[in-house]
């Protein structure tokens, strides 16, 4: 239950940068931003926004299960400073596909930069419909899609059909390849924070074709994909994060560690890795 680590979080994004990433996302479900207070997340863009320096693209998630407050939270996104917003959907009410559709065309007529989509059913409950996707592709301020729903076939019909300019992004880290195979735009990725190069390496060998380098780099991390979401996101990755030296293993309640079991297996896995 301790303070932000922002010697940590400075680390982290230094070592994502200079590992080859494309852009940084921040305040997402990886970095904990559901147990963060509004001064706490304040910090921790600051600190990004500072340590990045405009190297890469930043991504910042602004998202709720209220229209207008997430409304309110877009009026405070400095443009010079964020490229674009990912906005999930609302989760625990419920929304119906028609509230869906409602919903982000008001953020995105708000938003003073470019809108995600952020459609991950597993914690929202309520998935976001191919269709709903598609007619608010059709909005110039939505730029694209974090497609988490981890249904392949879902993500295909969307890509079959979306504008060409409309990204259409993994939020799956085991599905991340073959929707780039079948004309995705990358991954907004979780074992990505740990080998952020080779999971590069990997999505820009599939964009190019390179399908044996690429399918070469899938089958390698899948065995520590499925470990570290074994007992819950963002638990996994933070201890294999702790293991490599980059953060503390410590979460805020409700989040706990990964039991003993489960950590001994990532370790073993990150030092045949290293």
């Amino acid at each position: 239950q301790g303070a932000v680590d922002f010697k940590a979080l400075e680390q982290l994004v230094n070592f994502q940068i200079e590992q080859g990433i494309n852009y940084l996302v921040v305040l997402g479900t990886t970095g904990e931003s559901v147990t963060l207070t509004k001064s706490e997340k304040a910090a921790v863009l600051e600190t990004v926004v500072k340590v990045n320096a405009s190297r890469v693209p930043l991504v910042l998630g602004v998202g709720g299960n209220d229209t207008q407050s997430v409304i309110m939270e877009l009026q405070k996104v400095n443009p010079a400073e964020i490229t674009a917003v990912l906005s999930v959907s609302p989760m625990y009410n419920k929304p119906a596909q028609a509230g869906l559709l409602a919903h982000f065309s008001a953020v995105a007529n708000a938003s003073p930069v470019p809108v995600v989509l952020y459609n991950v059913p597993g914690r929202t409950a309520s998935n976001m419909a191919p269709s709903t996707v598609l007619s608010l592709a059709q909005q110039p301020n939505i730029i694209g899609i974090k497609e988490a729903s981890g249904d392949l076939a879902q993500a295909m019909e969307i890509l079959r059909a979306a504008p060409k300019d409309f990204l259409v992004i993994s939020g799956d880290d085991l599905i991340a390849l073959p929707m780039t195979m079948m004309g995705g735009h990358g991954v907004i990725s979780v074992i990505g924070q740990a080998y952020p190069a080779e999971f590069s390496q990997m999505i820009q060998s599939g964009l190019e074709g390179n399908t044996d380098k690429a399918k070469k780099i899938h089958y390698s991390l899948m065995p520590i994909i499925d470990m570290i979401f074994e007992q819950g996101n963002p638990s996994g990755i933070k201890a294999l994060l702790s293991i490599k030296g980059l953060c503390s293993n410590s979460l805020r309640l409700p989040l706990v560690a990964v039991d003993q079991s489960l950590e001994q297996r990532i370790e073993a896995f990150a030092k045949k890795a290293d």
